[in-house]
């Protein structure tokens, strides 16, 4: 079977998309926090709560580069004390279905891992 110009060409097309996606999304905690913010907005301290492991100050760094990058959206809340809530972006949202097929493959992987 001949490989058409057509096909490697949309072929290398995809492979940069899938590049750029991971270099966005790619280290340890990401898509961690993507995943704790899917379900509902949520402060500071419950995302920390959610995402098992990280650190405070990598919390906050992983945050701002995901607001840099409009995908999480920060807003300061009028409390005593000050609340900040973190909630994602209709651009965020986006990443949801990505998400949920991850996650489904987890739980399948998971299965067949264990089940050998």
């Amino acid at each position: 079977m001949a490989i058409t110009p057509e096909k490697s060409y949309e072929c290398k097309k995809t492979i940069m998309a899938v590049h750029d996606a991971m270099y966005m999304l790619g280290g340890k905690w990401k898509i961690s926090i993507i995943t704790a913010l899917c379900f509902h907005p949520k402060r500071y301290s419950d995302v920390l709560k959610d995402v098992q492991g990280i650190s405070g100050k990598m919390l906050s760094r992983e945050l701002k580069e995901l607001e840099i990058n409009k995908l999480v959206k920060r807003t300061v809340l009028d409390t005593q004390p000050v609340t900040v809530q973190y909630e994602l972006t209709p651009y965020g949202q986006k990443l949801k279905p990505m998400i949920d097929n991850l996650a489904l493959w987890g739980s399948e992987h998971r299965k067949m891992i264990i089940e050998d």
